[in-house]
């Protein structure tokens, strides 16, 4: 199934995978504000089809994202304050929506992945990359900061692997960002489908409700509860989850030494 209402991306379901295409082939699917917007919705879509128990975000072309389109920002570059402000607030906005998306998300990334480009990736569960990707986190060089995409890069590289990319602007290859762990895995570009689809597998034997969950709980501990809250808020979550529908099946399964119902 493919829906075609957006301008700037579309999305492909099949096999319980939601793919989001970003569709800008002719500039290596830069972005700017209509993509952005279009991202937030489309992630807002995603969480109501059922159908879509696994996100992944592609780039058509020959790259992954190229950063921001660059007739966008001569616009910008024009904006006031206010301007700034509420066009920076969006992209921030679609970040979260990758990060908070209750679905498992994985980032393909081929080509290259410039600038905000690493905010997308480094917002999904999972990025893997073609080991001749170009990564840069350039931003410094025009005289900017990568501010909207930091709390996620910072999530995975780190505040002194952050500082060594956002303060030299290096370009790095596929190897160097797995080193940095800004990817989870840099692998030849013959082998990274046959490597996603492998984890890909490996998500669709785990419960729907329960990844979500899981994702739900993560997020509360890296970044809401401190430790006491913890202790309370992680015992209510497993009895609550081990009372459920989902729960009770995925026990029931174990004991009885047979696959889940959510298992084809």
């Amino acid at each position: 199934m493919l829906n075609n209402k957006y301008e700037t991306l579309f999305l492909e379901v099949e096999d319980g995978i939601g793919t989001i295409w970003l569709n800008r082939p002719e500039i290596h699917n830069a972005f700017n504000e209509v993509m952005i917007r279009e991202l937030i919705e489309v992630f807002d879509e995603i969480e109501d089809i059922d159908e879509i128990r696994i996100v992944k975000i592609q780039g058509k072309g020959k790259s992954f994202c190229a950063g921001a389109d660059l007739n966008w920002m001569r616009d910008v570059a024009n904006y006031n304050y206010e301007q700034n402000f509420e066009e920076s607030l969006n992209l921030s906005k679609c970040f979260y929506a990758i990060y908070t998306c209750p679905k498992p998300t994985i980032a393909v990334v081929h080509g290259a992945a410039i600038g905000g480009a690493n905010g997308l990736l480094a917002s999904c569960d999972f990025a893997y990359c073609d080991e001749d990707t170009t990564f840069s986190l350039s931003e410094v060089k025009i005289g900017i900061v990568p501010a909207c995409i930091s709390p996620y890069v910072t999530k995975r590289v780190g505040e002194y692997g952050s500082k060594e990319l956002m303060l030299t602007g290096k370009r790095i290859k596929g190897e160097e960002a797995e080193r940095h762990r800004l990817v989870n895995k840099s692998l030849p570009k013959t082998e990274l489908d046959d490597y996603v689809d492998s984890v890909i597998e490996l998500l669709k034997t785990s419960g729907p409700v329960a990844m979500s969950q899981c994702k739900d709980l993560l997020f509360n501990v890296a970044n809401v509860w401190n430790m006491n809250a913890a202790i309370e808020k992680t015992a209510e979550m497993i009895a609550e989850i081990r009372q459920s529908d989902e729960g009770q099946e995925g026990m029931a399964a174990f004991l009885e030494k047979r696959k889940p119902n959510w298992v084809k």
